[in-house]
């Protein structure tokens, strides 16, 4: 039962893998001592030893409970899993009061945001049992106003969410904090209501903050059954060096976070052979805070043109620049906004973040500061104090400014861990997209050796290997159709590669074999290579039955024994006239007719389709108006100089390559390089365009000298960033269009899967309670699916299957390659592949089903526009040779359920 619970949750909450892997150990401490979950006579110190022998880095709880710290990256997902902990314990063990502790009043708030339903980050999307009775949040600043009788009846689950302060310290007077004060509805104090529960639970957001004697204290005397923390830096501060903590149970430290992807990379930067020796510490600070901008600049053209490219939403940079105090702050603030600082371009553009700002100038300034994600907000430079506070989950800082003294390690470790978070979720393979950068001109070589030291956070990495089991077995199997399968021709699915040790590839049963002979294999794979010739011949076989028909039957019997002859000509025959040893002879005829009835019968006919355009084809760009343009620094490039006689050295600031005479030939000649742009008929439009970014920065009140300086330096991104929305105003013109169907069927390709290697296939119908690893398995026991094997991407395609094999004549997924569908998707055409083919009485279906909030994405739905295009054109090829027509059906996942008939789905469909 809790096994299916936590893949229930796993799936709803599309947990990542390490957070998936803290959900199996809370579940595995569960299971190991279940005294965990009542307070009845229970000796902690006996729950220790049994959890040790769980759980090898387990060493002491370090509080009056039993506590289970979970140590996961910035960036990993923290709250996330809170949701999930919460979910399972309520789920599988009825536990329905959860106490959340914050260490600050940002993460405080954040806290409250993401446990309220309807929010953007809500932390339970998906569990379906707390769609109609969400949880109740109690907060630090409601809980006196709160009915808190009733509930229990009714089984509702209570999160209380309280920052630290609130429960640790004094008032004045000496008071006890007001939610230890007496509360006549209760007959007791809340935080003795809370003590009092049997089954309250503790979660710890940032744990590492609750280690000092008041925070310690506090917490151990609301007498919790148990207590799960969280943190990203599962140590505390002290001299010599920090102390880790001792009961970690899941160590997902930043170095693996990096390697799997689930951050952006790190990087330090600054200016080749910069000598901080040679400045003043105010220059240091204008120097780097000038580069800093520089640096953001490009970042924020490479974002552009990414989002222009893969038709995404733009992300808008901001830098993060930290000061020692709020003078320094203050003092920065009037720098960056002074006419010193490139021309005061930047004036409107900077925030002042601290407590020095009161009244309307600190509303606004909170108002900002949360808003520094959206497009529409003009600030691009944060100017805080302290590193920006835990909790704040910004997704758009690229670079950060250290303007504070601090050594190299804490440099590391406190900045990077504002700016780790991905925009799009997933790293994009663009190194600018997926990069934080560090400008620490003074400090660079002093990081890259932390970095390179084996603690340091960045490449510190801990694996733990469990015993080797057949899980670890992994085998390249290769599925055969089911035509195949019934001919002979293929055996159990192919195992490629594996070791003589490795076990053997799923297998499941299946029709026996129409021929049982090696003669007559061998002459079912001539008809089968005799078949695939007459695909293209549509006028004589434009559909697979059409194999059936006496001409096509004689023809091919023909050719297969003239093949046969030729290929056992030093066997002198013997296949064709029988052998020696009184075996029957081989009727040829029969074997033609068997194959092809097979082919027929296990076949959907599925057209190859092309449109291609006729006539003359020209193509252009439609004028525009370019969009946003990066605001690009002069001074990036620097000519060092040495005087030969003194050695003195000197920079200078100096263009690169040749000087344009005219500025828009700077640009115009990195667009021309593109090979879909063509200067001779396009010129007109491509200075227009460069045109427009040259009066982009004429606006800037740059010199002369400076516009030539960024167009040399900056040409080849603004001709990216150009050619990138050029693409959207792409237009083909041909005297006409033409539709042209190669063949009338394809054969089926084999499918190539990754399995486990020794476990027995499924069966479709078998309910799974490790959805999670479905991926790894293989299914079988299909009566009408085109393949004795199928892989499913998810337990929805297994539920669909299941329809299918009640409601459809046929159905299989297809491989890649079988339809060669094509949908544009920024600047790249990728291939689509399609869920299912289903066959019915009347119509073909081409079917995919799409978890619902994925619906109405653009790749989603450039998908649907191709494949319901191709639908069109092959039920327009059917309607002449008199076949089944097809449509295209995009259903969502949650309208899947085996109670349905295939019919309930086609108010899904997708019209061309």
């Amino acid at each position: 039962m809790s096994v299916r619970i936590q893949n229930h949750i796993i799936g709803r909450l599309s947990l990542r893998s390490p957070q998936a892997e803290s959900l199996e150990r809370l579940k595995q401490a569960l299971d190991a001592a279940p005294e965990l979950l009542s307070h009845d006579e229970r000796d902690v110190a006996a729950i220790l030893a049994t959890l040790k022998a769980e759980f090898p880095a387990l060493a002491d709880f370090e509080r009056e409970f039993p506590s289970l710290c979970f140590a996961l990256a910035t960036g990993v997902g923290k709250t996330r899993l809170m949701g999930a902990f919460i979910a399972y314990l309520h789920l599988a063990h009825g536990i329905n009061n959860f106490f959340v502790l914050a260490p600050n009043l940002t993460i405080y708030n954040k806290l409250i945001t993401d446990f309220t339903p309807n929010t953007p980050k809500y932390v339970f999307k998906g569990i379906g049992e707390f769609a109609l009775n969400a949880p109740r949040v109690i907060t630090g600043d409601n809980y006196d106003q709160q009915n808190i009788f009733g509930g229990e009846l009714l089984g509702e689950v209570r999160i209380n969410i309280f920052n630290i302060a609130k429960i640790a310290s004094e008032v004045r007077g000496g008071k006890e904090p007001r939610i230890k004060r007496m509360k006549e509805v209760l007959g007791d104090s809340y935080f003795n209501h809370l003590a009092n529960l049997p089954d309250l639970v503790l979660l710890m957001d940032e744990s590492h903050r609750y280690r000092a004697q008041a925070g310690m204290r506090a917490i151990n005397e609301l007498q919790p059954l148990f207590g799960l923390e969280l943190t990203a830096t599962p140590f505390v501060e002290a001299n010599p060096k920090p102390i880790p903590f001792k009961n970690v149970v899941v160590d997902y430290p930043l170095a693996r976070a990096m390697e799997d992807g689930f951050v952006k990379e790190p990087a330090v930067v600054t200016q080749r052979n910069f000598d901080a020796k040679a400045h003043t510490p105010e220059e240091i600070e204008k120097i780097k805070l000038e580069d800093g901008v520089r640096l953001h600049e490009t970042t924020k053209v490479e974002l552009l043109t990414y989002a222009r490219e893969n038709g995404v939403a733009p992300v808008k940079p901001f830098i993060l620049v930290i000061a020692r105090d709020t003078t320094h702050a203050g003092q920065l603030l009037v720098l960056l906004q002074s006419e010193a600082f490139f021309d005061a371009r930047y004036r409107s553009k900077v925030i002042q973040v601290d407590s020095s700002r009161s009244g309307s100038e600190e509303e606004e300034m909170i108002s900002r500061l949360l808003a520094v994600e959206s497009v529409d907000e003009p600030t691009e430079i944060v100017i805080h104090v302290n590193m920006l506070k835990e909790g704040w989950d910004v997704t758009n800082l690229y670079t950060i400014v250290p303007l504070r003294a601090a050594n190299a390690r804490t440099l590391i470790e406190q900045s990077i861990g504002r700016g780790l978070r991905l925009p799009y979720g997933k790293r994009t393979g663009v190194a600018a997209v997926d990069r934080l950068n560090i400008v620490a001109h003074d400090k660079f070589q002093e990081i890259i050796d932390e970095a390179n030291r084996g603690d340091s956070p960045i490449r510190l990495k801990q694996i733990i290997l469990d015993a080797p089991s057949a899980d670890d077995k992994k085998v390249s199997v290769q599925v055969g159709s089911g035509a195949m399968t019934r001919l002979g021709l293929t055996d159990a699915p192919v195992v490629a590669g594996a070791p003589s040790n490795a076990g053997t590839a799923p297998t499941a049963s299946a029709p026996a074999s129409v021929f049982t002979t090696e003669a007559e294999r061998q002459a079912a794979r001539v008809v089968m290579d005799v078949i695939g010739k007459y695909e293209v011949r549509r006028d004589l076989v434009p559909t697979s039955s059409a194999l059936l028909t006496p001409e096509v039957q004689s023809a091919i019997l023909t050719e297969v024994t003239e093949r046969l002859a030729l290929l056992n000509r030093p066997m002198q025959g013997n296949l064709l006239a029988g052998v020696d040893d009184g075996q029957p002879k081989l009727d040829l005829s029969a074997v033609v007719a068997k194959t092809t009835e097979i082919v027929a019968q296990q076949t959907i006919d599925i057209p190859r389709i092309a449109v291609v355009p006729t006539g003359e084809v020209t193509t252009g760009f439609h004028p525009f108006k370019l969009s946003l343009l990066p605001n690009f620094q002069p001074g990036q490039r620097e000519i060092v100089g040495q005087e030969l006689r003194t050695n003195e050295q000197f920079t200078l600031s100096s263009e690169r390559g040749i000087r344009e005479k005219r500025f828009e030939d700077y640009i115009v000649k990195k667009l021309i390089d593109y090979d879909n742009i063509d200067y001779f008929t396009q010129a007109e439009l491509l200075y227009d365009l460069a045109g427009q970014a040259v009066a982009h920065y004429q606006e800037q009140n740059y010199s002369e000298n400076e516009l030539h300086e960024i167009l040399d330096t900056f040409g080849s991104e603004l001709a990216r960033l150009i050619r990138a929305e050029m693409m959207e105003h792409f237009w083909e013109e041909a005297t006409g269009y033409e539709v042209q169907v190669s063949r009338g069927f394809t054969e089926l390709k084999p499918c190539n899967y990754t399995a486990t290697a020794g476990q027995t296939a499924h069966h479709f119908r078998e309910t799974l309670t490790e959805t999670g690893r479905i991926k790894q398995m293989l299914f079988g026991g299909f009566s009408r699916c085109l393949y004795p094997l199928q892989k499913f991407d998810s337990d929805t395609e297994r539920r669909f299957s299941v329809i299918l094999e009640r409601d459809a004549l046929k159905w299989f997924k297809p491989a890649k390659g079988q339809f060669q569908i094509y949908y544009k998707l920024g600047t790249e055409q990728p291939e689509y592949i399609p869920d299912f083919v289903v066959e019915t009485d009347t119509t073909i279906y081409m079917v995919e089903t799409k978890a619902r909030t994925d619906v109405n994405t653009q790749e989603v739905q450039a998908k649907a526009s191709s494949a319901a295009r191709w639908c069109k054109h092959a039920s327009d090829y059917a309607a002449a040779i008199g076949t089944k027509t097809w449509k295209y059906l995009l259903v969502p996942h949650d309208e899947i359920a085996e109670s349905k008939r295939l019919n309930d789905f086609l108010r899904f469909e997708v019209k061309c």
